[in-house]
């Protein structure tokens, strides 16, 4: 246990320091308070999460914490995620620096409004799918989850994810960085497609739920 604290903390502030860093020096300044805000609402909430896993499934955060990609394809589709969250992070700091499209102060609050909105949906995925994984596999005993979220869309993990990543360019107040954020959605359609891949293959009972629940993230659109 103290390990997987340890693991936890380290892998957190290294968040922090990254995220700052990304943020604040093409800034060039501290006093982008956007970026404090974005740091607020980013990591407070995993922490408080963390905290949850911690006394309450402990090898759930394990997991999470030191899941590694084993496929080829998803290592790509992990790595383009990586760097457009770079881009998009140098791209508001600048645009904070240079007063390029300056937005209105509300945009960054209903943007935070949002992010704690899929948070929220995150955890009670969490809740849900005891099988959740950071990467793509079946898992010993694995069971197809059809109850809850995952009966209106097949990958409401997805959907939450959906509104943490476009939401966070625009706490930012960072159009442009909105606009290089919108790459996440052919990234996460070659990911959904390996996925289902691997489990129609692999978990019984999954081509079946894959019929009886049409769509993947948003009702009656995709």
């Amino acid at each position: 246990m103290k390990k997987l604290i340890i693991d936890g903390l380290v892998k957190l502030f290294s968040g922090i320091l990254l995220t700052g860093a990304l943020t604040f020096i093409p800034a060039g300044t501290l006093h982008f308070w956007q970026g404090w805000v974005l740091l607020g609402t980013l990591f407070i909430p995993m922490f408080i999460a963390g905290l949850v896993m911690i006394a309450k499934s402990p090898d759930l955060l394990r997991k999470r914490l030191n899941a590694k990609e084993k496929q080829d394809e998803q290592k790509s589709v992990v790595a383009l995620s990586g760097l457009m969250f770079i881009a998009s992070f140098v791209l508001a700091g600048l645009n904070f620096r240079y007063g390029w499209m300056p937005m209105p102060p509300a945009l960054t609050w209903i943007s935070s409004a949002i992010f704690l909105a899929g948070y929220v949906m995150y955890a009670e995925v969490m809740r849900e799918n005891a099988y959740l994984s950071r990467t793509i596999e079946v898992q010993e005993n694995q069971k197809v989850v059809d109850t809850g979220l995952y009966g209106i869309v097949r990958h409401p993990m997805y959907s939450a994810t959906l509104l943490l990543f476009l939401s966070m360019p625009l706490i930012l107040g960072s159009i442009p960085s909105f606009i290089i954020t919108l790459v996440y959605l052919p990234i996460i359609q070659k990911r959904m497609n390996n996925e289902e891949k691997v489990l129609a293959e692999g978990l019984e009972g999954y081509q079946e739920y894959m019929k009886k629940v049409k769509y993947r993230i948003i009702p009656f659109i995709w």
